[in-house]
């Protein structure tokens, strides 16, 4: 087991009247004068983004609003909304949506405190020291960024999606009312959960074997998402279910799953070149490589898949051949992914053939054109990775 050390700091208000308490959570973490980030119509049409600028209004907290977040936010948008924040005397920013507005919401709260170009933190130039507090009113059950250090941005001068991680980023204070989530279309619905579980699997396929709890914990969230998605996709006013993925989304993103172990993260970042380069829903992304990256590092830990094709995907253990019981818990990983709406490939993603010249500008921009290597389970070199693009091809 490794030591650790376990941080999760947000406050998290949960349930069906949650964000009558925004103002008075506003008050209390600080804000004074707040950005209200949100994404595009939704928050608009379903009428959260009048009640929480309401709330604000009615609790005495002045705001300004931004909109226009899209997946993989752009870093153009960020630097919108640092110069506003600037403008504005603005010291607090409330995320209204999912990941991908919590992640412009702390890109943003870094770049007003930083006296450089933001992007050169993304980039591994500079480690911020300070940032405005964030927090969030969470509409899409995904990313886990409402409770996480992480963010992710694309640079749309050339395509680079990166990602950034700093405890300074943890949200203050997350609000989630599983209501919010009833209208979420089905694919949207299917892509966050797969991306909530990638982010606990990510931790889970590890050499470390002796934190039995830890690994407990991670089939149990699994199984539970699992169970979970089908009951919504089937009935998307299930407040039960919805219930459990928001609260699943936290959790497996907010570090719990990865106690005393060696996380990997390979497959996030093969996939930030796939949504970097085709704008692809990350979660879809993910479902596109994670089987070829798992053939081709299972050996690394074969008993680590073993226990993930038993325990987690319902596969009987055939003691005589743990390949073939690993192996066969992949195959019904992908048979998951395809019930739900997501695809196994990459042609299946981008509907089409990938090129080997794309290949060859994911393999540059993951590797750093060589100088960077992804991965834990199995270290990953630029030779790596496009085997398992290649793999992936469909």
């Amino acid at each position: 087991m490794k030591d650790f050390n376990y941080y999760a700091p947000t406050e998290v208000v949960f349930g069906e009247q949650s964000e009558e308490q925004v103002a008075h959570l506003v008050k209390k973490h600080g804000g004074t004068k707040v950005l209200v980030h949100f994404g595009g119509q939704s928050a608009v049409r379903s009428g959260l983004l009048d009640k929480i600028c309401g709330l604000l209004r009615e609790g005495g907290v002045d705001y300004v609003t931004l909109g226009g977040v899209v997946p993989n936010p752009r870093l153009s948008l960020v630097h919108q909304g640092i110069e506003l924040c600037k403008k504005e005397g603005v010291d607090f920013i409330l995320a209204v949506g999912g990941g991908s507005v919590i992640d412009s919401s702390k890109a943003i709260a870094y770049g007003v405190c930083y006296d450089g170009e933001v992007w050169d933190i993304y980039m591994g130039k500079d480690h911020p020291t300070k940032m405005l507090p964030v927090a969030s009113v969470l509409t899409i059950p995904a990313a886990g960024s409402e409770m996480s250090e992480a963010s992710v941005i694309t640079n749309e001068d050339g395509d680079v999606k990166v990602g950034y991680s700093n405890n300074l980023a943890r949200p203050k204070f997350a609000i989630m009312n599983p209501k919010r989530t009833f209208t979420l279309p089905p694919y949207q619905t299917a892509a966050g959960v797969t991306d909530m579980m990638m982010h606990t699997m990510e931790r889970y396929f590890t050499k470390d074997d002796d934190m039995d709890l830890t690994t407990d914990l991670a089939e149990a969230v699994l199984r539970s998402m699992k169970n979970a998605v089908f009951a919504v996709l089937k009935n998307p006013e299930d407040y039960r279910y919805r219930a459990q993925i928001m609260w699943g989304g936290s959790l497996m993103h907010n570090g719990l799953t990865g106690c005393g172990v060696r996380d990997d993260w390979a497959t996030h970042q093969l996939e930030h070149e796939l949504s970097g380069m085709f704008d692809v829903t990350h979660g879809a992304g993910l479902a596109a490589v994670w089987p070829s990256w798992a053939r081709y590092v299972m050996h690394e830990n074969l008993s680590r898949f073993v226990r993930f094709a038993v325990n987690v995907m319902d596969v009987p253990n055939d003691f005589t051949d743990p390949e073939g019981t690993a192996l066969k818990g992949i195959e019904a990983m992908e048979r998951f992914y395809h019930a739900i709406g997501m695809p196994i490939n990459i042609k299946e993603l981008i509907g089409r053939d990938i090129t080997d010249e794309e290949i060859k500008g994911m393999v540059g921009k993951c590797s750093r054109n060589g100088e960077r290597t992804v991965g834990c389970l199995k270290v990953l070199e630029a030779k790596d990775m496009e085997t398992i693009y290649q793999m992936a091809r469909g």
